[in-house]
């Protein structure tokens, strides 16, 4: 509380977004009325737009084990070719404005990320999307409004990036950097030949064309939501580099598949991207309220 009195542009944020968070919960009513596989998001004003640029994507295969216990309810993994994926991300956050505000000192920043892949069947769609495992950035505002309204895995640390000057054609080599106790740490890569939009059926497809985020609630329910955005440009990547305490920043369970080479690497340039705002799965609400 003393972060939103002392910070008055984060205090609008927070306001904006309970009233936005407020009218879809008034709309629980008729979610509950849908089947088990859920609705179509309703339209409505973009709890977030951005623009994600320079993504680095290191993907790893792990046992479909280690993910399980991570799946919200409603979803199922999504699988490449049978084998599960994680990818660590790193990319640049660009012109961000939350319900329509910008806030200074945080429309720009870095973040790193690891996350896996689900599905789910809704409205006769298969909606493959994202659960995020860990996420880093360097400024707490950003933190606090998507631990506050998605619950997602936020955590706040020192981060540095080499990144392109403005307008630059061809990326080069990408690093981000975070600090934690355990010291600097980073993942990096270098773009190769020219960027072109992936093959359907192709890896870099399934690691960028997930348009959808579930977010597990503290009560066992789920949270979906919208981010949309073009099909993006996808160099090859060389000399791809994770340096990281894994165990410290995913747990235990992560270091072994964290600790090899990635099976691939990529680097895509991203583009303007719209985040909806959340939508609690009525399924979930109600298997939360039976156990």
């Amino acid at each position: 509380m003393y972060l939103l009195s002392a910070t008055p542009g984060l205090r609008r944020v927070f306001d904006h977004a309970y009233r936005a968070f407020a009218d879809n919960r008034h709309r629980a009513s008729a979610a509950c009325r849908i089947d088990a596989r859920g609705a179509s998001i309703p339209r409505a004003r973009p709890f977030l737009r951005a623009e994600w640029r320079y993504l680095v994507m290191l993907n790893y295969e792990v046992d479909p084990a280690v993910l399980e216990p991570l799946v919200p309810a409603g979803t199922t993994l999504d699988l490449w070719r049978g084998r599960a994926l994680v990818s660590v991300v790193g990319f640049r956050f660009l012109a961000t404005r939350v319900l329509g505000a910008a806030i200074p000192g945080h429309r720009n920043f870095d973040e790193v990320n690891l996350r896996f892949y689900v599905r789910r069947e809704a409205e006769g769609e298969c909606r493959r999307g994202v659960v995020f495992i860990g996420e880093l950035v360097p400024r707490v505002a950003v933190a606090a409004v998507a631990r506050w309204a998605y619950n997602e895995p936020y955590r706040v640390v020192e981060m540095r990036s080499t990144t392109p000057v403005p307008g630059a054609t061809w990326p080069g080599r990408l690093t981000y950097e975070w600090r934690t106790r355990a010291g600097w740490q980073r993942v990096a890569a270098t773009a190769v030949g020219s960027a072109a939009m992936p093959d359907r059926g192709t890896e870099p497809a399934f690691v960028t064309q997930h348009h959808w985020g579930y977010t597990r609630q503290r009560d066992g329910s789920t949270l979906e939501y919208a981010v949309e955005h073009p099909t993006w440009g996808v160099w090859d990547a060389a000399e791809p580099e994770l340096k990281a305490d894994v165990a410290g920043l995913y747990g235990a369970p992560f270091v072994a598949a964290l600790s090899g080479p990635p099976r691939s690497a990529f680097v895509a340039d991203g583009s303007p991207v719209t985040v909806s705002p959340p939508r609690r799965l009525a399924a979930t609400v109600r298997a939360s309220l039976r156990s």
